[in-house]
């Protein structure tokens, strides 16, 4: 008889300062969209699970919110508390920071990385260095300031060394049975991933115009045979919100709507029918219950 392998399970934390590049790490990973990206900070807002089975063991990514320390606000303060509490219940923790640059926002994340539990340094983008000598020195400086478990350099785009990261993790998982199954991508909903896709276009399109203070939920969703009739609703705090969102002659919405909607109907695999809203919502962002109402954890 042979010897039956053991399985392997486990929860995984991605962290790092906003807009360092963990969602599009977990995507890379998991070989799929299900953390919205763009260059802007602060774009992800949610713990979101990526899930990757692969043999005999299964890696649970937690796509966190980049921690938060410039700005202040209930949102940011919630999104916050979400960071603190999933490095509390994961097993191992993904450090991500981008190669030869640290700054104010890395030292923020150093003290929050938990000494009770494994912790992988993640150096980024490594693809954009000019000259890899840089790397050691600026990897050394690193490895003064937190005793990380090991270190992968990588370029999540280029699809530089993901597999050696997928190795390391694996190593310090503990054995479990899988909670997913095998085909599964990640724990939310089509619905949840929808508004994620919508909200970023809005990031992308008009995020240097309009404020922060925007989220977008599903209010309806009729799905036929001949194809997913969705009506989403983009919640602002502001009237003045509302023409920065439309754009001149609704070019920008109508910009949003199309890109979203090849998006959904490359997730769905079936014609997308998409009607977007503006509602205005004054002080959401600012507001706990409000923003509970919204799916803010």
């Amino acid at each position: 008889m042979t010897e039956q392998t053991s399985f392997k399970t486990g929860f995984i934390a991605v962290v790092g300062r906003p807009n360092v590049g963990k969602s599009t790490l977990i995507n890379a990973l998991i070989g799929g969209k299900i953390s919205i990206v763009s260059r802007k900070a602060q774009t992800t807002r949610h713990r979101i699970h990526g899930v990757l089975t692969q043999d005999n063991k299964q890696f649970i990514f937690v796509d966190t919110p980049g921690f938060q320390t410039r700005h202040g606000g209930t949102m940011n303060r919630m999104m916050n508390r979400v960071v603190t509490q999933t490095l509390a219940d994961v097993d191992v923790v993904v450090h991500v920071v981008e190669a030869g640059k640290w700054g104010e926002g890395d030292d923020n994340v150093v003290p929050l990385l938990p000494t009770s539990k494994k912790c992988i340094l993640v150096i980024s983008k490594v693809d954009l260095l000019k000259s890899k000598n840089d790397l050691f020195e600026f990897t050394s400086k690193i490895l003064q300031k937190f005793p990380y478990d090991a270190v992968v350099p990588l370029s999540a785009v280029k699809d530089i060394q993901l597999n050696v990261l997928l190795d390391e993790i694996a190593q310090r998982l503990p054995e479990g049975e899988p909670m997913f199954d095998e085909d599964a991508m990640t724990d939310r909903s089509v619905r949840f991933i929808t508004a994620e896709l919508i909200r970023e276009k809005i990031f992308r399109l008009v995020g240097d115009e309009l404020p922060y203070a925007s989220t977008v939920q599903i209010e309806k969703w009729d799905e036929t045979p001949e194809g997913v009739h969705i009506n989403a609703c983009v919640v602002v705090e502001r009237e003045s919100h509302k023409p920065i969102l439309l754009g001149a002659k609704g070019m920008h919405m109508k910009r949003i709507a199309t890109e979203a909607r090849q998006d959904i109907r490359e997730m769905l695999d079936k014609p997308v029918f998409l009607e977007i809203y503006i509602k205005v919502r004054k002080g959401w962002s600012d507001k706990e219950s409000a923003l509970r109402d919204l799916g803010y954890e």
